[in-house]
């Protein structure tokens, strides 16, 4: 089964959602309500912010559920030599900056790049990924 990818683009960069990696954390309508929509379709209107807005919003994504794709990255993004940062959400998920391989329980290799999140709950149904699970079961940790 392939993985659904949803591309929105302005001409200058292409928001990427890739759900099966969204947490819902809300970071993404409540920073620019304007462009994320949950209650609409398309969900994301990338005209509706400047291209400097929403690199600066997606970045905030903690799952890497959104990524900016554009001609040239910056330096320091997506480098193979870029440090690799744990991070522990407070009744959340690890959140994984950097270029890693992750490796689930039936030997299956995932290489992510950027960030994702991964589940501390043990209730989420796409381990060892996030799926937000752990905010339905009040996850305490």
């Amino acid at each position: 089964m392939s993985e659904i990818v949803r591309r929105y683009s302005n001409g200058e960069v292409t928001v990427v959602w890739q759900p099966s990696r969204c947490i819902h954390s809300g970071n993404c309508f409540r920073g620019l309500p304007a462009v994320f929509d949950p209650r609409e379709r398309p969900w994301v209107r990338v005209d509706a912010a400047t291209t400097a807005d929403l690199v600066t919003q997606v970045e905030r994504c903690p799952s890497g559920a959104l990524t900016i794709e554009r001609q040239a990255a910056p330096a320091g993004h997506d480098d193979p030599d870029q440090p690799v940062r744990i991070q522990v959400s407070a009744n959340g998920p690890l959140i994984v900056t950097g270029v890693v391989t992750v490796v689930d329980a039936a030997g299956v290799e995932t290489r992510r790049e950027g960030r994702c999140a991964l589940c501390r709950c043990g209730g989420s149904a796409n381990k060892p990924f996030c799926d937000g699970t752990h905010k339905r079961i009040e996850f305490q940790g």
